[in-house]
């Protein structure tokens, strides 16, 4: 699957939106990626993960994790598509943790999955709650990388598309700057 047909799926979803947006990480950008949209098709999502999982052929995985809310989806079709079990992190109290009576084994090897990575955040708050109950973080993957390759999260990471979009800090916008309102429309808003 090119990069090209990853970005249609999300044009034709209406999940590429532009505009002037808060990202979940507090940035601002021109373009927002709602990844819920290009997922809500069981067999769209299936394609993508079955896509990331084929990178990890010959890689030994006991489970895929992800941080709520957003890799949600994109991780347990990642886990389906490898044949593991699927957990997933969440915020409490605005501290990521391991809720719902999931646990870890001591070197357990977890393949953390997002649907963006932007600064990559979500993604080293999910493996900081996984290696300190012993788990060993593999790597981490994503669908889209908004990040240019720039993220780093500590352990190999791939991505299925990349996206070099600008992202600014709110006093440095010059959305912000021209008076245009920005719009947080993602799962935190």
């Amino acid at each position: 699957m090119s990069s090209d047909s990853i970005f249609e799926q999300f044009m034709k979803t209406n999940a590429l939106l532009k505009g002037h947006f808060i990202l979940s990480s507090g940035l601002h950008s021109t373009k927002y990626l709602q990844c819920a949209l290009a997922l809500q098709n069981p067999a769209d999502a299936n394609r993508l993960g079955a896509e990331i999982a084929d990178k990890y052929k010959g890689v030994s995985i006991d489970s895929v994790a992800s941080p709520a809310i957003g890799g949600l989806i994109i991780g347990y079709a990642v886990a389906q598509a490898l044949g593991v079990r699927f957990i997933w992190t969440e915020r409490e109290n605005g501290v990521m943790t391991l809720r719902r009576g999931f646990n870890v084994g001591s070197g357990e090897r977890i393949l953390v999955v997002e649907d963006v990575i932007t600064t990559g955040g979500s993604t080293k708050e999910c493996m900081s709650v996984l290696t300190d109950r012993g788990a060993l973080v593999i790597g981490a993957a994503s669908i889209i990388d908004r990040s240019a390759g720039g993220a780093d999260v500590g352990v190999p990471r791939i991505s299925l598309a990349t996206l070099d979009v600008p992202s600014y800090k709110p006093d440095e916008c010059p959305m912000c700057s021209a008076g245009e309102k920005a719009y947080k429309p993602g799962s935190r808003a």
